[in-house]
């Protein structure tokens, strides 16, 4: 019996590592992507399709997010600050989600903005999205929890 707990720990341990690594290496490449591929002023005016705020907060928030995404993603990855990275993560993911619930609410037929793409926001999938990420999110919080216990 007591063996049976213990691997089953270790497989939770092991799952949370690979969720982790996944997710961190995730937000690593969204945001390489908008800083280092589609470029920062290609996001600005992503961000200035939403129509939240203007000129100059848009490029503020375009040069400002994908660095927190990078640096958040290293951290997780790394397993750096894991409590804190995760509630910077799920932060981002609000911030998107509020993001792209505006838009879904305004009918803006728009690029997300996410990985360079000009592809339209297909809403339902990223409701999906954001439910899959806090799902994650929610159990390396329960692992953190669960280890900081011990």
């Amino acid at each position: 019996m007591l063996v049976a707990m213990a691997c089953r720990w270790n497989y939770l341990t092991l799952l949370a590592w690979g969720l982790r690594v996944g997710l961190g290496l995730w937000f690593v490449w969204s945001g390489s992507q908008k800083v280092f591929v589609s470029g920062l002023d290609r996001f600005t005016q992503d961000i200035a399709n939403y129509q939240m705020v203007g000129a100059p907060l848009d490029a503020l928030a375009a040069y400002t997010l994908p660095w927190v995404e990078l640096v958040a993603g290293l951290c997780l990855a790394l397993g750096l600050l894991r409590r804190g990275t995760i509630l910077v993560c799920c932060g981002l993911v609000a911030a998107f989600a509020t993001a792209i619930g505006w838009a879904w609410y305004h009918q803006l037929n728009i690029a997300c903005g996410c990985h360079g793409s000009d592809a339209p926001i297909r809403y339902w999938w990223k409701v999906l999205e954001f439910a899959a990420y806090y799902a994650g999110f929610g159990f390396l919080w329960w692992m953190e929890t669960r280890r900081l216990r011990k």
